[in-house]
């Protein structure tokens, strides 16, 4: 019986780091896209000039070569940081500024207020 619950509660903590990992994964990539897009942006300019110096020593394959290391350059950056996250045990809704990740919480419920309510409000017809 122990052994059975000590083999669920592995399962579910594997679980837990996998779902973590693909959270991570997901929200280092936006991020990488949406606030990292000057960093995008210098590194295709540093592929161009290197894809154009490269194209004088191998001219089949040097567009290939840089444009796939970048890729992989991103891609291995993202899934690093995921991981050391996880096994860091860092998990995102600790984090704070990622509220937008969370969806809807019921304490950062706001009331509206419409702008003619002042007016109208204290009226009695």
């Amino acid at each position: 019986m122990v052994l059975a619950q000590s083999s669920n509660l592995e399962k579910t903590y594997s679980l837990l780091m996998i779902k973590s990992f693909l959270i991570w994964t997901f929200t280092l990539a936006v991020c990488l896209l949406v606030v990292g897009f000057p960093l995008v942006v210098l590194m295709a300019t540093v592929g161009c000039l290197l894809s154009i110096v490269l194209q004088s020593v191998m001219p089949v394959s040097a567009v290939l070569l840089v444009a796939g290391g970048l890729i992989m350059l991103n891609v291995m950056a993202v899934l690093i940081a995921a991981g050391v996250l996880t096994f860091k045990g860092v998990h995102p809704k600790e984090v704070q500024w990622l509220s937008w990740l969370h969806g809807g919480e019921a304490e950062q419920m706001q009331t509206t207020v419409y702008a003619a309510c002042p007016l109208t409000c204290d009226v009695k017809v």
